[in-house]
């Protein structure tokens, strides 16, 4: 009897305790719910500072629209010397590589047949103004014997004509004389310009024919020097209704000023002016041909260089600069800037730049006198944005110079009056 007793009470005991574990887990998950959590009462939420940005106020002003073309440098003029004679060459009476001038002697040609052939022509001649005398005599006297009736009609017309023929001899002897002489003085090779002597191709000694195709040397004039400049037929298009519009005007007339920047950035120091532009396009580039002249009196420019230049095609008067800073591209490639309206808040505007001047956009469409743009802190700022804004002007803004953050260095295309 007892250890039955005993089996049914401890089963009892293990159902209480279960049922306390239970209730005290409840309770305790329900005070946990229902208790506020410490940082929701006591922590406030943070709000992000305004983030700061620069901006200048844009103004209109008067820019020079300058041109950077790519060119080549080639000489002024350039003489194939060629002998226009046969014979051997005896001296050579220049120095290679020295300024020759116009008329001076560069090599001589044996000259001994030439003048044996100098004083046949001479003999012939001679020889031929004695007929032509008794020539003269004779229908001379044929004319007044005629008139008496001692000789015939026919005789004295023989006569008159023996006369002209013997002036015909005359003549003929005279001009063989002249290409005699011609001949004799070309056996003296001479330079036809002033210039700088090249190297020579045949020594003393070679045997050379007239005309031949192989040249004895090359002069080439330096000073001036001429620089072909290729402009593409759209841009020069574009510059010409810009001027025809009114959104351009001339600086000056057609003879546009020139200057020349080398490969190192470095300037030309002479300016030139442009002569002229070809009327006809390329068909394999689509660009057109300018010449300009330059002096070139320390022989810097050499033929075959290849140089930049600047050239000024007007003057914008109602430009709108914008720095290049503030400039930046959207996933279509489109340039933007961001803008700050009247409420303060950040606009971005789509923009249509022409070139650059200096270190800013030449902009044409977009923006417009008085937009207050955004120079400084455009990576912070996005479109909607309202944020602590500075402006400054344009000038400090210049004087300072760009941040060194978005700089961008480009070369110049023209710059501001």
């Amino acid at each position: 009897m007892r250890a039955r007793h005993a089996g049914s009470v401890l089963p009892k005991r293990r159902s209480i305790a279960l049922l306390c574990a239970i209730a005290l887990a409840l309770g305790a998950t329900a005070w946990l719910l229902g208790a506020p959590k410490p940082s929701q009462a006591t922590t406030p939420v943070a709000q992000a500072p305004a983030p700061p940005v620069t901006v200048i106020r844009l103004e209109v002003e008067p820019v020079v629209i300058e041109a950077m073309l790519p060119g080549r440098v080639s000489p002024f003029q350039s003489a194939e010397i060629r002998p226009q004679v046969s014979g051997v060459l005896q001296e050579r009476l220049y120095r290679e590589g020295q300024e020759v001038k116009a008329g001076q002697e560069l090599f001589q040609i044996d000259s001994a047949p030439y003048r044996a052939a100098l004083g046949t022509a001479e003999a012939a001649l001679a020889r031929a103004q004695a007929s032509l005398e008794a020539a003269k005599a004779r229908a001379s006297r044929y004319s007044q014997l005629v008139g008496r009736n001692v000789i015939s009609a026919l005789d004295h017309e023989t006569a008159m004509a023996n006369q002209h023929q013997a002036e015909a001899d005359v003549a003929s002897a005279r001009a063989a004389l002249d290409a005699a002489r011609i001949d004799l003085a070309r056996t003296r090779i001479v330079s036809p310009i002033d210039g700088r002597a090249s190297r020579s191709m045949l020594t003393v000694g070679a045997l050379v024919t007239a005309n031949q195709p192989t040249a004895l040397l090359t002069v080439t004039q330096l000073d001036p020097v001429l620089v072909d400049l290729t402009q593409p037929a759209d841009t020069m298009l574009r510059l010409r209704r810009d001027l025809q519009e009114g959104r351009l005007r001339r600086t000056g007339g057609d003879a546009a000023q020139v200057r020349l920047v080398f490969g190192d950035g470095t300037e030309y120091p002479h300016p030139g002016r442009l002569q002229f532009s070809e009327v006809t396009v390329a068909s394999d580039t689509g660009s057109v041909t300018l010449r300009a002249t330059f002096p070139n009196p320390d022989g810097i420019l050499m033929p075959g260089l290849f140089v930049r230049a600047r050239i000024e095609v007007g003057v914008a008067d109602q430009a709108l600069l914008v720095p290049q800073q503030a400039v930046t591209r959207n996933p279509r490639g489109e340039a933007t800037a961001l803008m700050v309206d009247e409420q303060g808040v950040v606009r971005q505007r789509v923009i249509r730049t022409r070139q650059t001047i200096g270190n800013k956009w030449l902009v044409d469409e977009g923006l417009s006198p008085g937009d207050r743009v955004v120079v400084e802190g455009v990576q912070r700022v996005r479109d909607g944005v309202k944020p602590e804004v500075r402006e400054i002007s344009a000038r400090e803004f210049d004087r300072r110079g760009p941040s060194v953050l978005g700089r961008v260095e480009a070369p110049a295309a023209g710059r501001g009056i």
